[in-house]
């Protein structure tokens, strides 16, 4: 069984960049995606970013294309999310996930989630 913890989450302006990271233990051989999710209040979660952990392949919501790059370390088990030129609509509790399918994270669905990290970004 897989668990993901979450780091890296804080207050930053808008315009600055924050690194989140995942830290996976344990192993599933399903989850062949590695995924960041996020939720705002009062909104649902939705997908931001995902990897093939089997290479490089990332994959982008628009509204984060350009601006954030999801990566993964697989040898030590970290995905990570830099975020850059961050927005206050960025705001949100930010979630590492494993999934198997990109059309399965893209509705939402995830084998595995972590218990996310808070990023709030200010005018």
């Amino acid at each position: 069984q897989v668990q993901l913890v979450e780091s890296g989450g804080g207050s930053v302006e808008a315009g600055g960049s924050l690194r989140l990271s995942c830290a996976a233990s344990g192993y599933d051989s399903s989850s062949v995606f590695m995924a960041w999710f996020r939720q705002a209040p009062g909104k649902e979660r939705t997908w931001v970013a995902a990897i093939w952990t089997h290479g490089v392949t990332a994959y982008y919501d628009d509204s984060v294309k350009g601006r954030f790059t999801i990566s993964h370390d697989k040898s030590n088990k970290m995905l990570f999310l830099q975020m850059n030129s961050l927005k206050p609509e960025d705001s949100a509790v930010y979630y590492c996930a494993a999934g198997i399918s990109m059309p399965a994270l893209r509705r939402g669905a995830a084998n595995t989630w972590g218990k996310g990290t808070q990023v709030t970004v200010s005018t």
